[in-house]
């Protein structure tokens, strides 16, 4: 029984390695860590495993990159969200950007209108 305990521990810590570096790769560097977020589509999970050994890899993934994670799923979706209180300026960073993205958006989805 010890060697089926070592592959399955060997198994959680490869899906810790792979959820941190997914987590890792979905940060902005302008925000420093802050505004964490990872959406797990339900091919992602099954693929994945047991639901609630990912969601237990995922706040340790969270843990080593100092977020307070917490996950929820939804419509067959995992969120694996950073819940940490944002620093004021980065907030203000992140309003500005999305404010701006939202400009752009509505700016380029203007089309002539036929009479």
């Amino acid at each position: 029984m010890p060697a089926k305990n070592e592959l399955s521990r060997r198994r959680y810590e490869k899906l810790v390695d792979r959820l941190e570096s997914l987590m890792r790769a979905t940060l902005k560097p302008q925000y420093k860590g802050y505004f964490g977020q990872l959406v797990l589509g339900s091919d992602d999970l099954a693929e994945m495993g047991d639901l609630k050994d990912v969601r237990q890899a995922a706040r340790e993934a969270g843990q080593r990159l100092g977020w307070k994670t917490a996950t929820r799923l939804v419509g067959g979706r995992l969120f694996v969200l950073d819940e940490r209180s944002v620093p004021e300026h980065i907030e203000a960073l992140a309003e500005d950007e999305t404010a701006a993205a939202m400009d752009r958006a509505r700016r380029d989805g203007r089309r002539p209108r036929l009479l």
